[in-house]
């Protein structure tokens, strides 16, 4: 285990198995997914909706609620120098380690706020569950140095939930759960229907975070253009499973799988007034993928092994990516390191 690493999964699988007519239907939103994600860094998830990036999320915070089920693997986090896996802890061991060690940021900020509290009382009831011993005043002056060592206003910690747009809650959702400093944060889609300009500033909140404390994110969003601007490492996913990963630089430049190619030519160009083309096609229901490769019945590169076999994954330098188009070039540079 390598001492930068702060969270991994090997062969992690979860599935939604739900009640139909006639029997169940299992819905493979995780489909052996293999991570490693280091301190200190803004790791990426990418992806089109229903892809199961939200679900990921949730399996590696262990927020696991019928009709998800964790079905296989294992999910490693490293604290103290000491890894171990949350899904062996108990409900108060898991309880402890998310008061002390993870935070989370959830798709739409207004679900996690009282709309009859006002934003300070949020904070107090906050820190009254984290922090014995402190009194009113104490939490309030907490609460209002963090939100001006982060920029915002403090007279939003008088307002009501409703009194403040989108974005303004989303940032105070963020800034909330990096209260505590906690050493990893996931971000759920952050910026989902929030207009550009005020993305920017969710944006820009999140890496004026991660500075400060040093600490791991990982976001997930469909919009390459923020993974671009803001993460160190990115993770493509289709179907449930990783189809490739590389530092997001490598990433934008040498893309080697034809679905992210897709997502990343689809992106706006400066001086280009040309048609920008994305995949062709659906994505495949979760309930009932393809054989073989899952991209292949909209990959204009298919060849027939795409359509027998699923694709192992190719290690090209730092560079890995689950697709036959390289799997000959990763097992040589596999055999030239052994």
């Amino acid at each position: 285990m390598k001492k930068d690493v702060v969270l991994r999964t090997e062969n992690l699988k979860a599935y939604y198995v739900l009640e139909v007519p006639g029997g169940q239907k299992v819905v493979r939103a995780v489909d052996g997914v293999d991570l490693t994600i280091r301190r200190n860094e803004i790791y990426g998830i990418a992806g089109e909706s229903g892809c199961g990036k939200s679900t990921l999320m949730k399996t590696l915070y262990a927020w696991v609620q019928r009709p998800l089920r964790l079905v296989e693997g294992t999910v490693y986090y490293t604290k103290d120098g000491q890894e171990f896996d949350v899904y062996a802890l108990s409900k108060q061991e898991l309880r402890r380690l998310r008061w002390q060690f993870i935070a989370y940021v959830p798709q739409g900020a207004m679900s996690i706020f009282n709309p009859v509290t006002k934003i300070k009382e949020t904070y107090r009831d906050f820190l009254s569950s984290h922090l014995r011993g402190k009194t009113v005043e104490e939490m309030f002056a907490i609460a209002k140095e963090h939100i001006e060592r982060l920029g915002l206003p403090v007279s939003i910690l008088e307002a009501y939930p409703h009194q403040l747009s989108g974005g303004m809650r989303q940032r105070v959702a963020i800034a909330l759960a990096a209260l505590l400093r906690p050493s990893v944060m996931f971000a759920d889609e952050p910026t989902t229907a929030l207009d550009v300009v005020v993305q920017r500033g969710v944006v820009q909140l999140l890496k004026d975070i991660q500075e400060s404390l040093h600490n791991t994110i990982i976001l997930v969003t469909h919009d390459m253009g923020i993974h671009a601007n803001v993460t160190d490492r990115l993770a493509i996913m289709y179907a449930g499973r990783i189809i490739e990963e590389a530092a997001t630089e490598e990433i934008f430049q040498k893309p080697l799988h034809p679905y992210t190619q897709f997502l990343i030519n689809s992106l706006p160009q400066f001086g280009d007034t040309g048609e920008r083309v994305s995949a062709p096609g659906q994505p495949p229901s979760l309930a009932h993928l393809p054989t073989g490769c899952a991209f292949h019945p909209r990959c204009p590169q298919a060849m027939p092994i795409c359509r027998e076999q699923v694709p192992e994954t190719a290690f090209i330098g730092e560079h890995r990516v689950a697709c036959w188009l390289h799997a000959e070039r990763g097992a040589v540079e596999h055999a030239a390191h052994s």
